[in-house]
């Protein structure tokens, strides 16, 4: 009963200050957060990235040493990820086959970019940070039949 008493009265007080014509967003429209499924890939598989950036963010950069690409010198990459309007994105990135087998960590930072008209500099500001586990298995034929 208790319990009750006190959301009637939050709901009270939400609903008390009439004067506030812009109410702040929800906590979680604010929040950083991504997933990525599969947890175990093969080599050679594509992952799904979907992830939530804060809505002042208009770009997302997941970066793993999971996704090197053939013949590249660099042993981490980064892959951009454009957000909707309310910070949602989604990406599918490949695992590469040169991807050396074992415990990766995935990165995602969510930017703000800037760009001045006069100039054409551009101005990245991180707004957050965010790292996921991924386990990387051996490519094997027997994954395709």
């Amino acid at each position: 009963m208790r319990a009750i008493v006190g959301m009637a009265a939050a709901a009270v007080l939400v609903t008390a200050a009439p004067g506030t014509a812009h109410a702040d967003p929800p906590p979680w429209r604010k929040l950083t957060s991504f997933f990525v499924t599969p947890y175990a890939p093969h080599q050679n598989d594509v992952i799904r990235v979907l992830l939530h950036c804060p809505d002042e963010s208009n770009h997302a950069i997941v970066g793993s040493t999971a996704f090197p690409l053939k013949g590249s010198w660099l042993a981490y990459r980064e892959v951009g990820v454009g957000l909707s309007g309310r910070g949602f994105g989604r990406r599918g990135i490949i695992i590469s086959r040169y991807a050396p087998p074992g415990h990766h960590e995935v990165y995602m930072k969510c930017v703000k970019v800037t760009i001045d008209k006069a100039t054409h500099l551009r101005k990245v500001k991180v707004l957050g940070r965010a790292s996921a586990p991924l386990f990387v298995r051996e490519f094997r034929v027997k994954q395709y039949f």
